[in-house]
């Protein structure tokens, strides 16, 4: 199991992958996928279409559509499946660009673009610029840039001239029919990000892991809401297991509408338990917690209990022993149930921790509060 307590850092450089794939072979077209593990993925994707990310415009998008850049999960490739225009690909495709007849070949400077709006804005601690299934037709380098506008700027607005934009990833060569890492060692918050390929091809995927670092003077004016939503600032720092779906998922917005859709453990052999810690947007008074299980039928946990621990104290909240207290005692679950517990005085907390007895699926938790004034003075990005 990999270490997620606190914020990851970036340890290495990823591994490059340049020039194009094979053609497909035939069979399984994930078989010679270019790819590696990355020090920045256990961090949510903060431009994730679940969280409200959206590609708001492009230059170009003849053979395929931007928006499938932020798709779920990995892009299909169906060798059968052509349409009017040539063959449909899952991912972003530009046409080919062309010069002039006396110099038929893009000028060196020449590319596509697409603006990408955080679902959640954040700092950004590495990019993926996944080029699956584009072995020749993908681009031969990209570059990625960041800003931070207020509001909902427009793709105009965006594209202005006296719009700040930072380099998270100068121009860099990519390779075909492969996962294209790239660590980032700005640490500001960022709202949207401008993709660039040169000259032009395709990009199956696009996943900006970070930080979410949420708008404090909105959430301020709430006054109560979710502070363990992803959305909100919310964050998991560890869990015990991980093997069927990520814990990630707890915090997403809505309700899970599938069995996947959640956090679900593999199923226990021993007599221990399983266990998730969540840090929440900041130091906040709590006044309710929901814990559901919906999708979870034949594989809900039986029971669950709270704990909480204030970090601001200096407790650490990856020592299970020292610092946390009870919020809820170890209480029955019933499968695909939204439970809801109205908590008596209002505790003060930075983290959370649910344990699930014995193992199983939570599809969701909600931790309603609000945050302290001390939490509602820090500056965006976690300053003081």
């Amino acid at each position: 199991m990999r270490d997620t307590s606190g914020i990851a850092e970036p340890v290495d450089i990823p591994p490059q992958f340049t020039g194009p794939a094979r053609p497909y072979p035939g069979g399984d077209p994930y078989a010679d996928y270019r790819t590696a593990p990355f020090a920045f993925d256990v961090l949510p994707d903060l431009a994730d279409r679940r969280l409200g990310g959206a590609v708001t415009a492009a230059n170009d998008e003849f053979f395929a559509d931007r928006e499938n850049l932020l798709v779920p999960g990995p892009a299909r490739f169906d060798p059968e499946l052509f349409g009017h225009k040539g063959k449909i690909m899952d991912g972003w495709e530009t046409r080919r660009r062309r010069g002039t007849a006396a110099a038929p070949h893009p000028a060196p400077g020449d590319h596509d673009w697409a603006l990408v709006r955080l679902g959640v804005p954040g700092v950004v601690h590495g990019i993926v610029v996944d080029t699956a299934h584009f072995r020749g037709n993908h681009p031969e380098s990209v570059a990625v840039e960041a800003t931070a506008l207020p509001g909902t700027p427009s793709p105009e607005e965006l594209l202005a001239p006296d719009a700040p934009w930072t380099t998270l990833v100068p121009r860099t060569p990519v390779g075909g029919h492969a996962a294209n890492g790239f660590a980032v060692a700005v640490r500001e918050r960022f709202t949207h990000l401008r993709l660039a390929q040169y000259p032009d091809g395709g990009i199956a995927r696009l996943r900006v892991h970070g930080e979410p670092v949420p708008d404090l003077a909105w959430l301020g004016a709430l006054g109560t809401f979710d502070l363990a939503a992803l959305e909100n600032g919310g964050h998991v720092e560890d869990s015990s297991d991980r093997f069927f779906s990520s814990a990630l998922n707890s915090i997403h917005p809505g309700r899970s509408l599938r069995m996947d859709g959640g956090w679900e453990t593999r199923r226990r052999r021993d007599r221990g338990h399983d266990w998730v810690r969540y840090r929440l947007t900041g130091q906040a008074v709590l006044r309710a917690v929901e814990i559901d299980t919906g999708c979870y039928k034949g594989n809900a946990p039986g029971w669950a209990d709270v704990h909480v621990l204030d970090a601001t104290t200096g407790a650490d909240p990856a020592d299970r022993t020292t610092g946390w207290t009870p919020l809820l005692p170890r209480t029955r679950l019933q499968p695909d149930t939204v439970h809801r517990f109205l908590l008596d005085g209002t505790p003060t907390a930075t983290h959370v921790r649910v344990d699930i007895h014995p193992d199983g699926g939570l599809a969701r938790l909600r931790v309603h509060g609000s945050l302290t004034a001390e939490a509602l003075s820090r500056k965006p990005g976690g300053g003081s």
